[in-house]
């Protein structure tokens, strides 16, 4: 039998998903990042201080930063370095043996001509008194961050065998004002440290829900800004966009295909909100769900073959997938009395989901081979989880200290930190797939 008291709970958080007016902030400022915990079991590494002129933050500073986030390495502080070699004929392994390190990592930035740099970069085996790599990274001068972003990646993936992703950016919702008269709701991308934001949208109306393309270069996203929902897909290298979807009542939760060619979504066109698949090109609609629940969320397996969704079909909102070709929906989610939106890792394994019970919501990860289910997150009031590149990593919304925040955590290594985006709200977090 229905729940009705459950399922108007379930659509008043899903009405508050779409209306969003969850989480009000104050003005927009400097986003920074806070580590909250340390990890035992890390790789010692040190990063010495680029040489060389540089604008901003040291190279090496931001290279130490990205595989301290990554929880798998424990960089040395600068302050305990006994010497600091920018190039390979100033290196004495034995002081870093000495320091009990393993790695290390040195590099100076050249002149390249014009705006134009050249980041010379070495990492050595402390232990076994070897150079492992020696790379020369050219950039612009603006692209600073990046390129240390660049060099993060290429030596985590020397060390660990996987790509990093430290370089692929993350997309974000930001709500500023008091106010109704006041609030402003602006679109960001910004590194996945969080420094180099920028806005892609800004509007007095709600913005939610940002999805990657495949490829990287496009966002999908739901806006208010002609009085109800309307999906929307802009490319982000020339800020062209097109509406893809505004039927009446809901349009939301865009989902890209991992082909790039079709979206799912959330519309209510016939008046209850059901997944559909619409082809990018022809706008062309396929319904796949039609039960008298809400169904929404929509998340594609890596191979296209499954999307997992919300629904409430049962009485309370829980985890369904079903065949990308449409067919039977099977319930996966049990633990807990609230399971909803659902992303898979990049291989399929795992699935990371919002959990609630007892009024407590959680993000927690499901392997779904067998079904456990790991929290990785404390609560009380978690939301929108998601993958890094590597998967590796999950990147969340969070109420921390009264405010909305960010939260990046190795599934690996028990670290939280935090986006520090000062007075303002930021939440509905997504990691680009690709740098």
């Amino acid at each position: 039998m229905r729940q009705p008291h459950s399922r108007r709970r379930f659509a008043a958080r899903l009405w508050c998903l779409f209306a969003g007016i969850c989480w009000l902030g104050l003005a927009v400022a400097e986003v920074s990042l806070k580590i909250t915990e340390g990890v035992e079991g890390a790789t010692p590494i040190a990063v010495v201080p680029f040489g060389g002129a540089q604008g901003g933050d040291n190279i090496g500073a931001i290279v130490a930063a990205d595989l301290e986030r990554s929880g798998r390495f424990t960089p040395l502080p600068v302050s305990a370095m006994l010497e600091q070699p920018t190039q390979p004929s100033e290196v004495r392994l034995r002081s870093w043996q000495t320091l009990g390190q393993d790695y290390l990592v040195i590099g100076r930035v050249q002149p390249g001509g014009g705006e134009r740099y050249v980041a010379e970069f070495s990492l050595y085996d402390v232990l076994k008194d070897a150079p492992l790599l020696e790379q020369r990274l050219p950039f612009a001068g603006a692209e600073q961050r990046r390129a240390a972003h660049r060099i993060a990646d290429i030596i985590y993936q020397q060390l660990t065998g996987e790509a990093g992703g430290f370089a692929a950016p993350v997309a974000f919702v930001t709500v500023s004002g008091r106010s109704a008269q006041e609030r402003k709701y602006q679109l960001q991308i910004a590194d996945a440290d969080g420094f180099g934001a920028h806005t892609v949208l800004s509007s007095r109306e709600p913005i939610m829900s940002p999805a990657w393309s495949p490829d990287g270069t496009r966002l999908a996203y739901v806006s208010f800004e002609q009085g109800s929902s309307a999906v929307y897909v802009q490319t982000l290298a020339t800020g062209a966009r097109v509406v893809v979807s505004e039927r009446k009542g809901i349009n939301g939760a865009p989902a890209w295909s991992p082909s790039g060619q079709e979206l799912a979504l959330t519309l209510s066109k016939d008046g209850n909100p059901d997944i559909y698949v619409m082809a990018i090109d022809s706008r062309a609609l396929r319904r796949l769900t039609d039960s008298p629940g809400i169904d929404t969320e929509p998340a594609w397996s890596p191979d296209g073959r499954s999307i997992v969704f919300t629904s409430d079909r049962g009485g309370r909102p829980q985890l369904y997938r079903m065949s990308a070709a449409g067919g039977q929906a099977q319930r996966i989610s049990y633990e807990g009395d609230y399971n909803a939106r659902g992303a898979y890792s990049p291989d399929g394994r795992y699935l990371a989901m919002v959990n609630g019970s007892g009024g407590r919501y959680r993000i927690a990860v499901m392997n779904l081979a067998t079904g456990a289910l790991t929290h990785v997150s404390r609560g009380p009031l978690d939301e929108s989880p998601g993958f890094s590149p590597n998967g590796r990593m999950l990147l969340y919304a969070a109420r921390i200290d009264g405010a909305a925040r960010l939260v990046a955590t190795p599934l690996a290594g028990g670290r939280e930190q935090v986006l520090q985006i000062g007075p303002a709200d930021a939440r509905q977090p997504a990691w680009s797939p690709r740098e």
